[in-house]
């Protein structure tokens, strides 16, 4: 039998299962190896999507699918057209996977579970005979200019491998980066995005699962503004006008130290004078129904009568009767809300970061390292990032694709 090289993939998520798989599929008779550092593999994979795995999105334009990282965005519309949402579908469709778009763009297994996508790579990794070691933590990378191949080093054991590819996934600090800054490459310092709003003890958390689908948020003194379902949780407020707001804000609400207030259209993007145009129809059609009773707005009833309570009107009064002062400060709640942001919470499985290796040292054709030869990455090592809506799933795949067709040259 005709024999490969030796490629090894360090990280055993999905990044690393994509580029092993691709590898194997474009040279057959490579020899594959994935080193995960924990006794868990895919774990990002079984827990994203609430247990779902949101593994694309249905925007198959590149340009369009490009301009929903925050950072990557020019170096995916090149990568995309090597692959993308399409070859993603056709690539999970093709081996047993059927995929279900919803109305939003996001795409979930038919089977609307995670295990789905997990039981399909190890299936794949079975047939195409790829080593996984577990628990093997790779210490240190080590690079022969000598014989053109790497040394990983796992505590007392090392393996040698003719090509490497890095996968370990997005670092919650700099730190788990200084193997690969040591190797020369410049590293854009890491932080948290896609993450929720914190707001201790406000009032509106007491309305924890009121959902609003059509909001718009801004950060108040930047240009930071998003749009899309708002979610009041116990500890703030999350859903994806948020979960945006946080990646395309990552580096500045970092310098803010997360305090910072948010301005809230409940309305989506309804202005101020239409409002008032509005309510004085509602006043001419249902002016002696009492407030609490007849609320215009998609909005729930408890979220309505918090609005008003916050804009000192009394439940009991009357649309007619709604006074000049009043129906200021109910216009100013409705759309243009303020709160108070102190801190932020990330959910440690599902974490996303800003920063990575630096798009600079990396040929978007190959994946490959410009500084080392031989050595590619891919997935959120990188410092790529998207918007929530599987957009970091399908940078994975696309990283991993284009990283495993080029390792085995």
């Amino acid at each position: 039998m005709e024999k490969g090289l030796t490629i090894g993939i360090i990280g055993g998520g999905a990044a690393g299962f994509f580029a092993a798989i691709s590898v194997k599929e474009h040279f057959p008779y490579s020899n594959v190896i994935i080193f995960e550092k924990s006794n868990k593999l895919l774990s990002k994979v079984k827990v994203s999507g609430g247990g779902r795995c949101n593994v694309t999105n249905s925007e198959l334009d590149i340009k369009r699918l490009a301009s929903n990282y925050p950072r990557g965005e020019n170096f995916l519309k090149k990568a995309f057209g090597l692959f993308n949402t399409k070859h993603t579908i056709e690539w999970f469709e093709n081996r047993g996977v059927p995929l279900n778009t919803l109305e939003d763009g996001c795409i979930f297994p038919v089977s609307n579970t995670s295990q789905s996508v997990i039981d399909c790579f190890l299936n794949q990794v079975k047939i195409k005979d790829i080593d996984i070691k577990i628990q093997t933590p790779i210490n240190q990378l080590l690079y022969s200019i000598v014989n053109q191949n790497f040394e990983l080093i796992s505590n007392e054991t090392t393996y040698h491998c003719d090509k490497v590819i890095v996968t370990t996934g997005g670092q919650p600090k700099l730190a788990g980066l200084t193997w690969l800054e040591v190797l020369g490459h410049k590293i854009i310092p890491p932080l948290p995005s896609l993450y929720t709003f914190n707001m201790p003890k406000h009032p509106i958390c007491e309305l924890m699962g009121n959902v609003v689908v059509n909001t718009t948020v801004k950060v108040e003194g930047t240009k930071l503004i998003s749009k899309g379902p708002l979610l009041v949780t116990h500890w703030g407020m999350s859903g994806p006008a948020i979960l945006k707001l946080s990646a395309w804000g990552a580096r500045i609400l970092s310098e803010k130290d997360y305090q910072f207030s948010i301005l809230v259209n409940w309305l989506d993007d309804i202005k101020e004078e239409k409002l008032r145009r509005d309510f004085e129809g509602y006043i001419k059609t249902n002016g002696e129904k009492k407030v609490t009773n007849f609320n215009p707005f998609p909005m729930t009833n408890r979220l309505w009568q918090y609005l008003l309570e916050k804009s000192e009107i009394n439940l009991d009064t009357k649309w007619k009767e709604i006074s000049k002062k009043s129906k200021n400060k109910l216009v100013n709640s409705l759309v243009n809300d303020k709160y108070d942001v102190s801190g932020k919470t990330t959910f440690k499985e599902e974490f996303v970061t800003a920063g990575g290796i630096s798009l600079e040292d990396v040929d978007v054709k190959t994946m490959e390292s410009k500084i080392v030869p031989g050595l590619f990455f891919a997935g959120e090592v990188l410092d790529i990032d998207g918007i929530t809506g599987g957009f970091n799933f399908q940078a994975a795949w696309t990283t991993s694709y284009i990283a495993g067709k080029s390792a085995g040259n």
